[in-house]
């Protein structure tokens, strides 16, 4: 039998555990020791360092082909090609994103091990994709500025892309596509005035974000959407409680210049609606056992009240006892998650 590869902080937490199995009389001594055995503790985390370094190599890949492009000598190269038509660009990059995702779903069923490998083809293959859809609305464009039909075509393409892949990175930027059409979408409704229908822009995606997690929760038992169900969730929450966030800070205020001229304690309310329902979500959370909507609403209650403390006491305490006051409370709260996860821990 093979020993389990553990991270130190893994390992530990086991020792601890058999040790005190062996002084409660649960494990006998030669029990206990063949459990210490059956595990051992990792050098170093290969996983981890594999997905930075996949990640940072498409940064600076990005970074080089920004490089390569701002050199003189391309430069004038790409003034010759200045008149190629945005249709063979489109095709071109739809091309090039068609394979990325054959050789990316190739090597997920020759080498689903390497699956940082696989993921950095994919997203390669999303960032052709976006390239493709961009020039094909610059073909088509006749000067409207109703750009959000571009977004709206992204949300069909990435969600078949996604599906057909079984792919979640895919079906993340189909969800970042949804939101991009619905903030341009309202924009170009209202000739990209500071409202519509009487929201600014966090009033409208709370909107968003709710609308998101309730279809969540109406489709959260069937099994054609089960794949992509926590994904979503998450994303809608995240659209929800980060909109709720910049709510309580300029309230339903439309430009900045008007957020400028009035005091942040005028905006008390905001504040008061976003920490009631970040409650709500931890307090549904608790009772569901629904452990998304607890952590958002415990993250994002905490966010909320350091956000207000910083916003209304700043300028007005000595910094001194302003960040003797934050240490004390995260000193706090740093001791009762540590009794709590103590108590779990013994529980256990």
């Amino acid at each position: 039998m093979p020993k389990l590869n553990l991270d130190k902080q893994e390992s530990t937490f086991l020792d601890e555990t058999i040790s005190h199995w062996e002084k409660g009389g649960l494990v006998d001594t030669e029990q206990a020791a063949k459990l210490r055995a059956s595990y051992e503790v990792k050098g170093f985390d290969w996983m981890r360092l594999a997905k930075y370094s996949f990640w940072i190599a498409l940064v600076c890949g990005m970074i080089a082909v920004g490089s390569l492009i701002i050199d003189d000598a391309v430069i004038n190269w790409l003034k010759k090609l200045y008149n190629t038509p945005d249709i063979v660009i489109s095709i071109l990059s739809g091309i090039s994103a068609a394979l990325f995702y054959y050789f990316g779903r190739r090597r997920e069923r020759l080498y689903p091990e390497q699956v940082f490998s696989n993921e950095a083809l994919v997203f390669t293959g999303v960032l052709f994709t976006a390239c493709c859809v961009a020039y094909l609305g610059k073909t088509f464009d006749n000067g409207s500025g109703h750009y959000s039909l571009l977004f709206l075509l992204s949300v069909l393409v990435y969600g078949v892309l996604a599906w057909r892949m079984d792919s979640g990175l895919i079906w993340l930027f189909a969800l970042i596509s949804l939101g991009s059409w619905f903030g341009t979408e309202t924009g170009y409704q209202t000739r990209w005035a500071d409202y519509f229908l009487g929201m600014n822009y966090p009033l409208r995606f709370v909107a968003f974000g709710a609308l998101l997690v309730a279809a969540c929760q109406a489709l959260k038992n069937k099994k054609w959407f089960e794949r992509f169900w926590e994904l979503t969730y998450v994303a809608g929450m995240l659209y929800l409680f980060l909109s709720l966030w910049l709510l309580s800070i300029f309230g339903n205020l439309g430009n900045m210049d008007t957020w400028w001229k009035i005091k942040q304690i005028s905006l008390f309310y905001w504040g008061v609606i976003a920490a009631a329902v970040a409650g709500g979500f931890l307090w549904f959370g608790l009772k569901s056992k629904d452990a998304i909507a607890r952590e958002f609403g415990i993250t994002f209650l905490l966010i909320l009240i350091y956000t207000k403390y910083f916003e209304y006491l700043w300028e007005h305490v000595n910094h001194t006892l302003f960040f003797t006051i934050l240490a004390m409370s995260f000193w706090f709260i740093g001791r009762k998650a540590e009794k709590i996860w103590n108590l779990k821990g013994s529980a256990k």
